[in-house]
């Protein structure tokens, strides 16, 4: 019993450290060199997106631009973007100059890993 107790809270432990803390993006964009090259967590409303798909190959991304309220934020994905107007949470490593595609959005996010707000 002790040991199925103390299994359940090390990987409680181990997850909530895996997971990124949610930031405001008004505060990366304050402070960009504190969260360079760290993963974070954003949220809120997709208002641009743009998508690319290679026919003949699985390749599907683009970037997409979040806006949390506070501020936005370019959103670098090598999966399909979300739709405009989504409610979406997105983690994933903040970098200074984001290129796609031949044209750089500043500070941005390579996405890691997104969740679709329930409507």
């Amino acid at each position: 019993m002790k040991k199925t107790i103390l299994s359940v809270l090390i990987l409680s432990i181990v997850l909530l450290a895996a997971c990124p803390k949610r930031v405001a993006i008004a505060d990366i964009e304050a402070n960009p060199s504190k969260y360079s090259g760290k993963s974070v967590a954003i949220a809120g409303t997709v208002k641009e997106s743009y998508g690319v798909s290679i026919p003949g190959t699985n390749y599907r991304g683009g970037v997409y631009k979040v806006d949390d309220g506070t501020g936005s934020m370019w959103v670098v994905t090598e999966n399909t973007v979300p739709a405009k107007g989504a409610r979406i949470g997105v983690k994933g490593k903040v970098q200074n100059g984001v290129n796609y595609n031949g044209k750089n959005y500043g500070l941005g996010m390579k996405e890691e890993d997104r969740r679709f707000a329930d409507k």
